[in-house]
């Protein structure tokens, strides 16, 4: 379901744009997890949702996070050659249509989000200040307190050695602030109380540093070929890990308790959530 959300809230490939546009859209459809509007549309599910509304903030959520990708694979910052298991965007399309392209995709998937006031079911006032309520959480999940906050705080530390606590605020705003921002969209569209929100955002927050941890372990015995990325570019970059401050197994050990207590959130909210416990699992040990 949710590749197909993603395609209907592509950018049209014409006009004096075009170019643009195909490069957002190159980024776009290349493959991945689609992880976050699967959170964001299986909390609202879980919560009680039934209606289209969550549709647009599920494409949002995913241009938001390609944006990142785009922008980390730079030169400048990661300097990556391949994701997902092809090109990346600077590598196809250059270096400065691709800083256009990234920019372009945060600036769309707000514009698409906001599409949320134009539906059909959206017409109550009910509904309004649901979107209103995920607007700001977008927002603020995503800017400097968040997502971008993480990103420069990692950019500015690059090759240093970080202590627990740095490595920890890095983890939680450039990781988990965008798995917390799906959930509590989620949540929040489909009516949820703010306690309900609250045990949304704390779950979420261990499962995005879970899957920031588990990437660590993967970036040291993983295959290029499994992650359709490039491996061992932590070590190569002197970059602080879970890994290289705990050692595997603990980190491992970080991912299964992290997983278990996001679990233990997640059964004290109400609704049927059994998909979302075993993609909770199935993370805490993926191969790629």
């Amino acid at each position: 379901m949710a590749e197909k959300v993603i395609r209907k809230y592509l950018p049209q490939e014409s006009g004096f744009s075009k170019n643009m546009a195909e490069a957002v859209n190159y980024s776009m459809l290349a493959g991945g997890k689609r992880l976050r509007p699967v959170f964001m549309y299986e909390t609202y599910r879980m919560l009680g949702g039934n209606k289209e509304l969550v549709e647009p903030f599920m494409a949002a959520m995913e241009m938001v996070h390609t944006h990142s990708l785009i922008h980390d694979d730079l030169p400048a910052l990661d300097n990556d050659q391949y994701r997902r298991g092809r090109k990346t965007t600077h590598v196809v399309y250059g270096e400065s249509a691709a800083i256009l392209a990234g920019d372009a995709l945060l600036n769309y998937a707000y514009e698409t989000a906001f599409t949320a006031f134009d539906m059909d079911c959206a017409w109550e006032e009910s509904m309004q200040m649901r979107i209103a309520k995920a607007l700001k959480i977008l927002g603020r999940k995503t800017g400097i307190h968040g997502m971008l906050g993480g990103q420069g705080v990692d950019v500015e530390n690059d090759g240093k050695p970080l202590s627990r606590e740095m490595l920890d605020y890095i983890y939680e705003n450039k990781t988990s602030a965008l798995i917390e921002c799906a959930m509590m969209i989620g949540a929040v569209l489909a009516g949820a109380s703010k306690e309900e929100t609250g045990k949304i955002e704390q779950a979420a927050s261990r499962i995005g540093i879970a899957f920031q941890i588990q990437d660590d372990i993967l970036d040291v015995t993983g295959s290029t070929k499994e992650l359709g990325k490039a491996v061992g570019s932590d070590e190569k970059n002197h970059k602080t890990t879970y890994v290289t401050l705990e050692g595997i197994e603990k980190a491992g050990e970080k991912v299964r308790i992290l997983t278990d207590e996001a679990i233990g959130l997640l059964q004290e909210l109400p609704g049927e959530k059994e998909f979302l416990t075993e993609l909770l699992i199935s993370l805490c040990t993926r191969r790629k």
